[in-house]
């Protein structure tokens, strides 16, 4: 005989508030595991593909590895320096783009530049306190980025989690299956299929368009002689997962730098304008309707609040885990709401007056 419900949900409510809890104090330790799971997660289908193709679990995790290794030797030894060395000249430069905005102002608009005016004291406070913090800030970040036990962390142990996660990654999926409850498994595993068809769709369709945008941007800007072109293309790909966030940003970004150093030169201006332009043309018809498709279900805003509300609880890892648990939230939600449509509680007398109408006729 089944567990009564209540009871069901006590246990239940114990093993949430359980993982809640390790989540909130393991949040540093868990790091690299979680980062682990998600990198092995990403890559589990080229291994079925590769598997599909007569490899071996063994043979496809070595390609997969060997791949990601020279990947990754690639990003350390050409694309990471240059985007430190660019972020930090981008805060060291701060103060002068902000004369240079001053200059322009004076210029198109004395009346708004007096001495006294709040408008040229603010665009002086701002640029001073853009390099006095901003480089402070980076420096902080990337000293903790790189220290030891964050080298040994995340550049060791994260490989090595996620190469044995891709190898036993089938092999867990079923030991899960096992161990579901008999009663509810066979909602359990729709729910998980719906779930999985969401993130696969949304984390491993969006990073991809993140990826080749990022480098889309990233490059067509260096080619037209952009400055810190690197730096505005890795924001404007990051971001891009937020719909039009990424193009907004990136873009006034750019055209905000290209300003200063193509005033005048209006076909580089153009051309800067224009790569971002493309971009939102190549994404909208062409990236995300192929690689993410049109049933994702996840609102820009309710991305947007996962981030805020799990970043602000559990930090780094809570934004790491805030889209999937936002994507499992969003297929739970969608599953009590058809469960509530259907129960007396939403349709109260309806499906009484409905029989004796039926009875009736």
């Amino acid at each position: 005989m089944a567990l009564p419900v209540g009871t069901q949900m006590r246990y239940w409510g114990l093993v949430t508030v359980v993982l809640v809890l390790a989540l909130w104090y393991l949040g540093d330790v868990i790091l690299p595991f979680v980062l682990g799971g998600a990198v092995a997660y990403f890559l589990d289908p080229v291994a079925d593909r590769l598997e599909d193709m007569g490899a071996s679990r063994a043979v496809a995790t070595l390609i997969i590895s060997i791949f990601a290794v020279v990947a990754f030797v690639v990003m350390a030894l050409l694309i990471i320096p240059m985007l430190i060395e660019q972020a930090i000249a981008l805060f060291n430069t701060a103060p002068q783009l902000a004369r240079d905005l001053q200059t322009f102002l004076t210029d198109r608009f004395p009346e708004l530049m007096d001495a006294d005016s709040t408008l040229r004291r603010s665009l002086t406070s701002v640029g001073e306190k853009v390099q006095e913090r901003g480089g402070q800030l980076l420096e902080a970040v990337l000293s903790s980025a790189y220290s030891i036990i964050n080298i040994a962390l995340l550049f060791v142990i994260v490989p090595v989690v996620a190469i044995y996660l891709l190898y036993d990654w089938d092999r867990m999926i079923a030991a899960v299956d096992e161990m579901l409850p008999r009663d509810h498994a066979p909602v359990i595993r729709k729910l998980a299929g719906e779930i999985d068809n969401t993130l696969a769709s949304f984390i491993r369709g969006m990073g991809t368009v993140c990826l080749i945008l990022g480098t889309y941007y990233a490059v067509a800007l260096m080619l037209v002689g952009l400055q810190f072109g690197l730096v505005v293309g890795f924001v404007a790909g990051a971001l891009t997962f937020i719909p039009y966030v990424g193009a907004i940003l990136g873009g006034v970004l750019a055209i905000g730098l290209g300003l200063f150093q193509f005033w005048g030169d209006w076909l580089s201006l153009g051309l800067v304008a224009g790569i971002f332009v493309l971009g939102q043309v190549i994404e909208g018809n062409l990236l995300t309707p192929k690689l993410v498709g049109s049933s994702v279900g996840l609102h820009p805003v309710w991305l947007i609040f996962a981030l805020s509300v799990f970043g602000s609880l559990f930090g780094f890892v809570g934004m790491l885990v805030a889209v999937p648990l936002a994507a499992s939230l969003g297929v739970l939600a969608r599953f009590f709401t058809d469960r509530y449509r259907d129960s007396r509680l939403y349709r109260g007398l309806a499906d009484q007056d409905d029989s004796q109408e039926a009875n009736a006729e």
